[in-house]
């Protein structure tokens, strides 16, 4: 929950199994503009915790909700985990090899090495609380309270980034496969193989670059620098004749690379303006000299400036003009806060606080 003049989010731990429990947290949101939950559906209006039984005492009150197939249908109830919403979503059926025989996957679906689903849902779900909250402000200056709910999918959150196949589907029928490490229908964009720094023979198994030359002007530039303005003129001007020359010319851009470092390859193209840049792990983004001209990882403290320690994090995003946005601490233990909240907010006595506790209402 979101309180109204809160300087530092706050941890406190409440029992929702327990009756006094729920009461708590019902007086909390009474305070409250924000009440962000990720419970099965129908789970806090099992509790009387949901917005028919608090906005009739917050009218302002803002519901987030965020589940894996959202408050409504026929899979509301179904517990939402990302990886397998991002397979519903159909997110997981472009990523991976190609089949050329059967237009499908040729072995099991590629997945980032992140909950990538969670991550767009957070966005999605910060995202429509701002709007809800933007929408409050017109709605209370005609005297009303503007209290709505926000219900974000983690499917749906992921079916908002698959561009445009959907439309793709319906006017012509296609249905969009993977296709390894480029784009479907953009050439050439893809990760072309290097030489390791140490070897002059063959390419390294983690050298990669990244090549994205698939407007047209630039495309007459990448094939100029590489020595292959053979694949040049009127069978290749525009990005639907590259298509259906793709196979020769990935296979220009491939025996190029392979003779070449990484370095040596982003020297030739940054020279003429062609956009390239390395496939890089962690120690590199921490190092970069990019991230740190623009301070895009900071440190953030992790408990007291005495007895605690510092942790990288990345910066917040988007920069805002004006705006010096920084993590001021990585986040408090849990349950840190409960007696200093349940004490400030609710007025609870010492004596209340301990029967409380004893009780396992609060930790």
């Amino acid at each position: 929950m979101v309180p109204k003049l809160s300087e530092k989010q706050k941890s406190v731990t409440i029992d929702l199994r327990k009756e006094e429990g729920r009461q708590l947290v019902k007086k909390l949101a009474v305070k409250c503009d924000v009440l962000l939950e990720n419970f099965k559906p129908g789970t806090l209006e099992k509790w009387c915790l949901g917005p028919s039984s608090l906005h009739p005492e917050n009218p302002s009150l803002i519901f987030t909700r965020v589940s894996g197939y959202g408050q409504t249908g026929p899979w509301s109830s179904r517990p939402g985990f990302a990886s397998v919403c991002e397979a519903e979503s159909g997110f997981r059926f472009i990523n991976g090899m190609p089949d050329p025989e059967h237009s499908g996957l040729s072995g099991p679906p590629i997945r980032p090495n992140i909950s990538l689903g969670d991550s767009v849902a957070g966005l999605h779900a910060a995202f429509g609380t701002v709007l809800a909250l933007l929408s409050r402000q017109k709605v209370q200056k005609r005297g009303g309270g503007g209290g709505q709910t926000v219900d974000v999918s983690i499917m749906e959150s992921m079916l908002n980034l698959m561009e445009g196949i959907i439309p793709e589907y319906d006017r012509k029928g296609k249905v969009r496969g993977p296709s390894g490490s480029s784009v479907t229908g953009i050439v050439p964009t893809n990760a072309y193989p290097c030489l390791s720094p140490s070897s002059s023979s063959s390419p390294s198994s983690n050298a990669y670059i990244i090549i994205g030359a698939n407007g047209d002007s630039l495309y007459q530039k990448l094939m100029n620098a590489i020595g292959r303005a053979d694949l040049t003129g009127p069978l290749y001007q525009h990005n639907h004749h590259r298509v259906n020359q793709q196979a020769k010319i990935e296979a220009a851009i491939t025996e190029f690379t392979s003779r070449h470092t990484v370095d040596e390859v982003l020297e030739v193209l940054r020279g003429v303006g062609v956009p390239a840049g390395r496939v890089v792990n962690v120690k590199d983004i921490v190092e970069g000299e990019q991230v740190l001209a623009r301070g895009a990882v900071e440190d953030v403290q992790v408990g007291t400036e005495e007895s605690g320690w510092k942790v990288k994090m990345p910066r917040v995003f988007p920069v805002l003009d004006g705006c010096n946005a920084q993590t001021r601490w990585a986040g408090p233990d849990l349950g840190q806060h409960t007696e200093e909240v349940l004490r400030g907010e609710l007025g609870l006595s010492t004596l209340e606080l301990t029967t409380l506790r004893n009780n396992g209402v609060i930790g």
